[in-house]
């Protein structure tokens, strides 16, 4: 059975940045690379979520570009980054661009209307007059009514709750900042209420933290709301309703069938639910709204099995933020430390449970770490392997009592990073930190017996330390993978070892005879 692995799609309203990296994006390629070394069959989808009013709102604010110039230009340096940070995609949806996309979303939506599960509903709406607009979303802010927190429309990122956006307190216009008006207006909504006891039946099968889980409980214990679905707009995918063909799908109910389409479905159901990554600020819709839409559609569509959740990573102490451009941008960081190094930095600080915050300080800290303890060990093996061995991988087995216990605790240590890397105790940041320790105690094996070299009867024992040696790098080019996955290849390669080999300690082997290659430049980062 297909592990099909999804990771919110990010909102083309700017460039990708680095809170978005140690969110879903990084985590989801890094189980993806884990059960494809497992040789289990695995997807991994995202899309790009142009229909965001987040897209025009920027363009209004960058002095009037179109939205459709907005998407674009951001969407194509998204991907790009996702391809420099070594983040491998199988699918990524384009809602503008992929055929049938839009006919398949406004069937979904269509049918939910047929079936009584989408209904119309009057209820107060800002409105800005300066601006002759409709408010919703981006287009307005205001305090949550729920959490008292400063909030755009329709979801609150704080608390994580929804909103109809009449209830905002306060609300004004983002473009002109003026006081906006309530008017009322007729849209359409999904009242949650009727899927009450399939959903709770569902949050008791899903894998989910307790931060998502008290959400999902507090909601309930509210009453499940109604949810509006459209709204009056010119930007988006138009409500397949004649009396409502002036407003617009609402994005995020959009985004549900625009998961089923990105599996390559056709219309047809997947084989399993999917493991599914995003933000704590996302949580609502993928473990309420997504999952009773789908309900309403077909009961025939399997629910997710696993809900992967990070918290907000902050930037100095305020979160990243696209839209206010308070953000490090992936291709920023990628320059400055390539893709190794951030991955290596923002797996170890991955906010998971808790906030974390970034600084290019840090991440400097992080570059020196990975070159003078990865990358200086490796530097001293290869030179050695060289001057001893000819560049050759000798015939000579690791051995004595000091490797005996090095390999017990290496064995034992990709136990613990085979659990961390698997989704039933996915924990990159542990992972990141059990590799560490593989290359100290590496290191340390390498200086100690570095000395038996100056011993008159010691040259066997110094190859033999050699040798084992040669095997951790060869267990570290496998169990690196997953998460470092470009420093992993080359030195699989200076190894001449094939990449994405298993992570297990079977790794601790390379092939006697095979040419070692000369290490030209850093193995990891650079």
């Amino acid at each position: 059975m297909t592990t099909w692995i999804t990771a919110t799609p990010p909102t083309p309203n700017g460039d990708l940045h680095v809170g978005h990296l140690a969110g879903p994006y990084l985590a989801g390629d890094v189980l993806r690379r884990f059960l494809g070394s497992e040789g289990l069959p695995v997807r991994y989808t995202t899309g790009l979520d142009d229909h965001q009013s987040y897209v025009p709102v920027r363009g209004l604010k960058d002095g009037g570009r179109k939205g459709e110039e907005v998407a674009d230009g951001y969407g194509e340096t998204i991907v790009q980054v996702w391809e420099r940070a070594g983040i491998t995609l199988d699918t990524i949806g384009r809602p503008r661009v992929d055929a049938g996309y839009v006919a398949y979303v406004q069937n979904f939506f269509r049918k939910l209307v047929d079936d009584g599960h989408i209904v119309p509903r009057v209820k107060p709406l800002p409105y800005c007059v300066p601006c002759d607009r409709w408010l919703y979303e981006a287009y307005v802010v205001g305090a949550c009514p729920h959490c008292g927190a400063r909030s755009n429309g329709n979801a609150c990122e704080p608390c994580g709750r929804p909103n109809f956006v009449g209830d905002l307190v306060d609300p004004r216009c983002v473009v002109c900042g003026d006081a906006a008006e309530l008017r009322d207006n007729e849209r359409l909504f999904l009242p949650l209420e009727p899927f009450t006891d399939r959903l709770v039946e569902f949050w008791s099968t899903v894998d989910m933290p307790p931060r998502l889980r008290a959400l999902c409980e507090k909601m309930l214990d509210d009453g499940l709301p109604e949810i509006a679905v459209s709204h009056p707009s010119e930007w988006g995918i138009e409500v397949p309703v004649a009396e409502f063909a002036d407003q617009r799908i609402y994005v995020w109910f959009e985004m549900g069938p625009g998961y089923l389409l990105e599996h390559d479905l056709g219309g047809g159901v997947p084989e399993s639910g999917p493991v599914q990554f995003f933000g704590i600020d996302n949580g609502y819709f993928h473990a309420v709204l997504f999952p009773a839409s789908f309900l309403a559609y077909d009961a025939a569509v399997p629910l997710p099995r696993a809900f992967v959740v990070n918290e907000f990573y902050q930037l100095e102490g305020l979160k990243f933020s696209t839209s206010r451009r308070h953000a490090i941008w992936g291709y920023e960081a990628l320059d400055r430390v390539g893709a190794d190094v951030l991955r290596h930095h923002v797996l170890a600080d991955r906010p998971n449970g808790r906030e974390t915050s970034f600084s290019l300080d840090a991440l400097a800290r992080t570059a020196d770490h990975v070159d003078r303890h990865w990358n200086g060990w490796l530097r001293r093996l290869f030179a050695e392997a060289a001057e001893e061995f000819g560049g050759v991988v000798p015939d000579v087995a690791p051995g004595g009592a000091a490797w005996e216990l090095l390999r017990g605790r290496l064995t034992r240590t990709v136990v613990e990073l085979r659990e961390c890397y698997d989704l039933a105790g996915f924990d990159p940041r542990r992972a990141v930190a059990l590799l560490d320790e593989v290359v100290a105690l590496a290191a340390d094996f390498g200086h100690v017996h570095h000395h038996d070299r100056a011993r008159s009867r010691g040259r066997d024992d110094y190859r033999a330390a050699l040798a084992g040696q040669l095997a951790v790098a060869a267990g570290l080019a496998a169990w690196a993978a997953p998460a470092l996955p470009h420093g992993a290849d080359r030195l699989a390669g200076l190894l001449g070892l094939p990449p994405g080999r298993a992570v297990s300690a079977e790794a601790l082997a390379v092939p006697v005879g095979a040419t070692l290659g000369a290490l030209d430049g850093p193995v990891f980062g650079g």
